[in-house]
């Protein structure tokens, strides 16, 4: 596969990724406001455009890392992204513990 190709594929997973998200908010606008803890990035995210793949479920902004990665081969499974970004939750877990002493000694 080529880069113009890849390129290609990932434009097309934005735009579906994307749509996604805004047939959520349409079909159920209180999606936008519900939160959730995503498994991949482990950041706080709105449940609009998410999805439950097995027993994990992924934020839209890490769906689109999912389905990218699965359509360039990059990951087979949901299981090889969530140990690939690892440390992207270890940093928002001590991001998050920061956040939280602050608040409390505040």
């Amino acid at each position: 596969m080529n880069k113009e190709e890849q390129l290609k594929i990932i434009e097309e997973m934005q735009q579906v990724v994307e749509q996604m998200r805004l047939d959520d908010i349409e079909e159920d606008p209180s999606l936008a406001d519900e939160t959730f803890e995503c498994s991949c990035c482990g950041k706080t995210k709105p449940l609009a455009g998410s999805i439950q793949y097995g027993k994990y479920r992924l934020c839209n902004d890490c769906v689109l890392l999912a389905e990218t990665g699965f359509a360039l081969g990059k990951f087979k499974n949901a299981d090889e992204l969530i140990k690939a970004m690892e440390d992207t939750r270890l940093e928002e877990m001590c991001e998050f513990i920061k956040r939280e002493e602050k608040r409390v000694n505040n």
